[in-house]
């Protein structure tokens, strides 16, 4: 018969998993502390023994990381979604730019749709909360906080979706995309008619979502991003222009 003896799991394994769990879903996020050992033990209702063990073992499979005097921490596990060297080429080539922007179409379309129909009412709430801060960003006219905004909104939809690995992989593109490496994402924030256009189609968006109806969610998605694309190829088109013209107009004051 296929039966073996069930076996009693140690206390310790069962934090472990817990925690594996919670960072596997993108509950706990890489760079997010722990909370302290006593005050995570009372938490987890196991001795600080057991805690230890549990945290070790994660340490030892590269999912939280000590920081002398400071705590435990989730591991920069995106960290390793792209190497160093393949960074600086995404970097170095507009290629790298307009597929990127091409790919995020495709996954954030599909995360769009798939929460319009798996999101819960709190998925939608966190969605909603994140549009609302938008919306008081885009009146106090900081492009910083609009673009951070920004991002938080689609990810929150990538987190809607419920799908651990479209989660993990978009979140690594967008750690690469806040470091500036594809495009500097503050220059959409910086005009008003881009800025309008801009909280117009997330408003969109999220209306879409709220309604629960997933091809408008996708098609909102699909129109900003192709419009992000449209508006960064102009932006781009407007610096070698301004190049072109700098050049004309020092070569003009030698000329005397």
């Amino acid at each position: 018969m296929p039966f073996t003896k069930v076996q009693p799991e140690k206390l310790s394994a069962s934090v472990a998993r817990q925690i594996e769990k919670l960072i596997l879903r993108g509950i706990l996020r890489p760079g997010e502390r722990l909370p302290a050992e006593r005050e995570l033990s009372e938490r987890l209702g196991v001795s600080r023994p057991s805690l230890r063990e549990a945290i070790a073992d994660l340490q030892e499979r590269g999912l939280l990381a000590s920081r002398a005097g400071a705590g435990i921490y989730v591991a920069d596990v995106l960290g390793s979604a792209f190497s160093d060297a393949l960074v600086r080429l995404f970097a170095s080539h507009d290629e790298a730019v307009f597929d990127y922007l091409s790919f995020r179409r495709d996954m954030e379309g599909l995360a769009a749709e798939r929460a319009a129909r798996l999101a819960s009412e709190t998925d939608l709430k966190v969605i909603q909360s994140v549009f609302d801060k938008m919306q008081a960003a885009h009146a106090k006219r900081n492009p910083d906080d609009e673009a951070r905004l920004d991002a938080d909104f689609h990810l929150a939809i990538i987190e809607a979706s419920h799908n651990v690995i479209m989660l993990h992989m978009m979140r690594s593109m967008y750690q690469l995309l806040r470091e500036g490496v594809f495009y500097n994402r503050q220059i959409m924030f910086q005009r008003r008619t881009t800025r309008e256009t801009l909280l117009d189609q997330h408003r969109q968006i999220n209306a879409a979502l709220q309604a629960r109806n997933p091809a408008e969610a996708r098609r909102s998605i699909e129109a900003h991003l192709d419009y992000v694309e449209d508006a960064l190829t102009e932006h781009r088109k407007a610096e070698h222009n301004e190049e072109i013209a700098r050049l004309r107009f020092e070569h003009e004051q030698k000329r005397g």
